[in-house]
This record gives C-alpha cells, structure tokens and sequence, in this order.
C-alpha cells in the first residue's frame, strides 16, 4: 500500500500533468472552427444582377421572401456602400470589373461597344471573327470570345492552380454577361435571341456535353408562350411606385403596362417571342434553371480532384426592365420580387446538390440605374436626353468656324469624342489646343458638366475630386477617344421619349449590392463601409487561396472574414 507521502505526490503530479494538458485541449478545441473556416469552398456562386441598384434592395426589403435576398441579407455580409468603382457604368465594364479586379484603364473593356481609335470601326467587347457560335447562326460582331479582356480573372487563377481540374462555368442571357465571368479559360453560355437556347462558341468547345444537349431538346423556352406577367403582390404593395402615365405617357405600344403577355405575330415560339421574354422575369427564370441543369450535369462542387468550383450567374432582365419603364416602376418593383423568389429556388438546389455550407455565394450588379427623365422632371430634378448627333453636328460646325477644317470631331464613342490629330497638326497646330476647343465647347452644351482632354487622362492631370479619379480609371489610353465627357446628374444620351439608361459616374448609377453569404468564411452582418466590385477578385482570392489576378486593385474585405 502506497503511504500517504507518494499517495500525495501521485495527486499532485496529475494535476500538474493536467493543468499542462487541459489548456493544449482548450487551444485545440479552439483552433477547430479556425482550421475549418480555413477550409476552401467547394463551390463558389458568383451571381450578377445586371442594372440592380442598392436603392431598390434597401426599399423592398421587406416584401422579399425568406429564401432569397433576405437570407444574403440575414446569412450573409451586406455592403450598403458598395460602388462600382469607374466612370463609364455599363454591363461589359462592370462584368468586367466582378471577377478581374480590375478598372478599364487596365481590362481593356470600355464600353459595350466603342470605335476603333486608327481605323474608326465598330468594335463590340466580345466579338471575335476567329470564332462561331456552336450550332447556331453566328452575325459579324457578335460576343463569341474574351479576345479584347487584357487581363485573367480569379477563376483563370483557380484553374492554373489545380491544373485545370476546377470547372469555371458562367451562364447569362448576353453574351457579356457570361464571357466576361468566364475570363479565358472558363466556359460561358448565352441565351440566342432567335431559338431561346443557351449555346456556346467553338472559343470554348468543338460539341456540347450529353446534359447540354438533354436540356435544350426539351425546348424549356417555349413554355412561356401566352403566359401572363402578372402582378406578384397584392395591388397595395406598389401604392409608392410611380404611375405608369409619369413613366410612359401616352404609350400605346403592346406590353407597356401589367399584365402582359408574350405571344408573336407567327402564333408560335419564334425569334420575336424569345426576344421579348427580355424584358421580364422568364429569362431569369430560365436562366437559373439551366445554372441548375450546370450544377447537375457538370457535378459542380462535387468535382472528383477535390478542388473547388466557381459557377457565374449573370441574370440580364432587370436591366431591361429598367430601361423601359426605370427603377421608379411597378414592373421594376414587381421583377425585383419574382427574381427575389426565384433565387429562393436556386439556393435550396445548392444545397441540395452541394450543401450551402460548403458553397460561397456572392451577388453584386454591374451598375445600377437612375430614373426616368420624366420621373426625374416630376420631382423637380433637371432631367434631359441628349441626342449625340446633333451635338456632334454643332460641335463640327463650331471648330469648322474657328480653325476652318470640317469635320475634326470624326466619331462619338460615347462618353468619349475622337479628334482628326492628323488633319489638325497638318495646318502646323497643336492637339491640345483642338481638345480644349472641344473641351470648351462641350461645358457650355446643355446636359454635359465636364470634359477632360487626352492630354490631362495620359498625365493623370484631372480634377482629384470623386469624379475625375472614376472617369480617370474608365479611360484606357489604347483604345479610347481624345475627349471625355461628364454628363449632368439625371441626364444621359439617348433620342426615345420614354425609358431611362446609365453609364454616369453618380451614385445612382455606381452604387450597388455586394453581398457575401458563406457559413464558414464569411461573418454576417450590415457593413457601412465603403466597398467597391474590384474589391470582389482579392476576397475571393484570399478565400479560395489562388494568386490574385494580374490586373486587382482594391483590397481584401477583411472585416467581414470569420
């Protein structure tokens, strides 16, 4: 029998081996959530709201279901400050912007379109001749390649690190939408507006996979025809929308007003139906159906190597729904609720097929919208059109008058003007002294407020306020013209007398959601900081990793990581 001096000393012995154990526990059991929350997602969603603005997620809120916008909001971390981040805020630019992290001045992506600075051609940001729509008629100029991106994305990152074994898969009614996402070594699929299929280009593939093919022989496109788009709501919950005859005055045109229907003149499915599911809720609808059919087909977050996924949404109706009838409307309002709906859809697929918490999900938009001039005039705001041609027919005019040579400006690239250096330095005259004649010219023209010239964008000599840095960072020496415009708030170029259009470098039309939901990663909650879509390439980066993509600016956002 141990006497009672060892019996002590055993005691005291095991409790100085467990004061030293029970803290390596302690620590260990601590480190757990770390070491987990380190963990790579399997799946990372990237979805693209095309022409949401920030305003219309905080003025709706309440009416949205739970499953969708509300669970980002609840889930997951919100930015009500976030910006795209450049002046020239259109749909090619700011897809551009999601995933590359970077501004024009680097990506290259200017505009939708723009002239060609030396032979004065059209170019559209993803028209490449060298490649053809798979299976599908394919016109000169039409998005088939990311030929004109000058720089990767983070799923070009991801894919080089895994040896190409991760699948990057971008889906999205334009073609911008998704070729864009896809950066270079991704796979994009676009809506056709002739046959409603979604379809790809010989860039990506040489023939579709098996589920490509199962899902567009069901012609899920033609369900939609004679359907109604009908108030989702009750009719009291658009009271504070504005009325259709502000909006659209006097309009008779078929489908101005809810509820509509969308048929054809052939009485069946044709090109015109398929185009006009536009500019409504089924292209959404249809869209996040094949994004499921992707998810299934290519075992999206379940990949074989072990390496995570990224799959790009890029949901293009609510763009057109504001541009007809603005952010001001029942129909805006009334698309903003379906698509609300039908994200609540798509999120229980996830988690479903992949589990939502192995899967990061993000939402942001390209730009947002301002409202109607119309709108805009009936709350006392100066508020115009401005017809590019007859601009540009008195800006000749006027330089013709004071240097005696026609036609300097040759092309409006908006927002930009392309000066003749060649004809105006041949009569032994400076370029800068055309572009502050421009320049001068275009402040004193009735909706511009500011011009910057070629000369003050090369040496970074514009005003270092809030909108000379954003239209700074949407000029690319290459490729974009020697004048720079700056419309006034509410005002932007465009002939129709109805609808609305942006591009501005205003809060209105740069302030958007970024929205992060991801269990193990992301920290919920409402973040006041400001935030910009650049800010997107580096997170995601840091998340999954993977050396940011060459051309990323901005920064981590650290404060929302767990």
């Amino acid at each position: 029998m141990l006497s009672l001096h060892h019996r002590f000393r055993i005691k005291f012995l095991s409790l100085c081996l467990a004061s030293l154990v029970l803290p390596a526990a302690h620590a260990s059991q601590q480190d757990k959530p770390e070491a987990k929350a380190s963990a790579q997602p399997k799946l990372v969603v990237v979805l693209v709201v095309d022409g949401l603005p920030q305003e219309q997620i905080q003025r709706y809120r309440d009416q949205f279901g739970e499953g969708g916008f509300k669970r980002l909001l609840t889930q997951g971390a919100w930015y009500s400050d976030a910006h795209q981040a450049h002046g020239v805020t259109l749909t090619a630019v700011g897809h551009s912007a999601v995933l590359t992290g970077a501004y024009p001045y680097q990506h290259g992506i200017i505009s939708n379109g723009w002239i060609d600075p030396v032979t004065l051609a059209n170019v559209y940001c993803t028209e490449d001749s060298k490649h053809t729509y798979l299976g599908e008629e394919t016109k000169p100029g039409d998005g088939t390649s990311p030929a004109n991106l000058k720089v990767n994305t983070v799923g070009d990152e991801l894919r080089y690190a895994t040896g190409n074994q991760s699948k990057v898969i971008t889906i999205s009614g334009k073609d911008r939408g998704a070729i864009l996402l896809a950066g270079k070594t991704g796979t994009a699929y676009m809506m056709m507006k002739k046959t409603g299929n979604f379809a790809s280009s010989t860039y990506y593939m040489q023939s579709y996979p098996a589920w490509r093919e199962q899902y567009v022989a069901g012609k899920p496109q033609d369900k939609y025809y004679g359907q109604r788009w009908n108030l989702l709501l009750d009719e009291k919950a658009y009271a504070n929308d504005a009325k259709d005859d502000v909006i659209i005055p006097g309009s008779r045109r078929a489908n101005d007003r809810l509820p509509m229907i969308y048929t054809s003149q052939t009485g069946a499915p044709d090109a015109e139906y398929y185009e006009s599911l536009f500019t409504g809720p089924f292209v959404d609808e249809m869209t996040l159906e094949f994004a499921k059919a992707a998810v299934d087909g290519e075992k999206l977050g379940n990949n074989a190597a072990g390496v995570p996924d990224v799959l790009g949404v890029s949901l293009s109706s609510h763009d057109y729904v504001n541009h007809r009838w603005g952010p001001e409307s029942r129909m805006s309002h009334d698309h903003l609720q379906r698509l609300d709906r039908m994200l609540a859809k798509f999120f229980a697929h996830l988690d479903k097929k992949v589990g939502m918490d192995n899967t990061l999900v993000l939402l942001t938009a390209d730009h947002g919208f301002p409202n109607t001039p119309e709108f805009a005039r009936d709350n006392h705001l100066d508020a115009s059109r401005i017809d590019g041609k007859e601009m540009m027919n008195a800006l000749n005019q006027h330089l013709q008058n004071k240097f005696g040579l026609e036609k300097l400006a040759t092309k409006l690239s908006s927002p930009t003007i392309l000066l003749d250096y060649k004809k105006f330095e041949s009569k032994g005259l400076k370029r800068e002294e055309l572009e502050n004649a421009v320049a001068e010219f275009a402040i004193k023209y009735p909706g511009i407020a500011d011009a910057f010239t070629r000369t003050q964008l090369e040496n970074g000599n514009v005003p270092n306020g809030r909108i000379g840095k954003l239209m700074q960072r949407g000029w690319n020496r290459q490729v974009s013209g020697d004048v720079m415009l700056v419309i006034k708030p509410y005002w932007y170029f465009g002939t129709d007398n109805h609808g609305t259009s942006h591009g501005s470098p205003y809060r209105y039309d740069t302030n958007v959601p970024l929205m992060i939901m991801g269990k193990q990663w992301i920290k919920p909650g409402a973040y006041g900081q400001e935030a910009a879509v650049v800010d997107i390439a580096l997170t995601l980066a840091h998340i999954l990793r993977v050396r940011p993509p060459a051309g990323s600016e901005g920064r981590i956002l650290v404060e929302a990581l767990k």
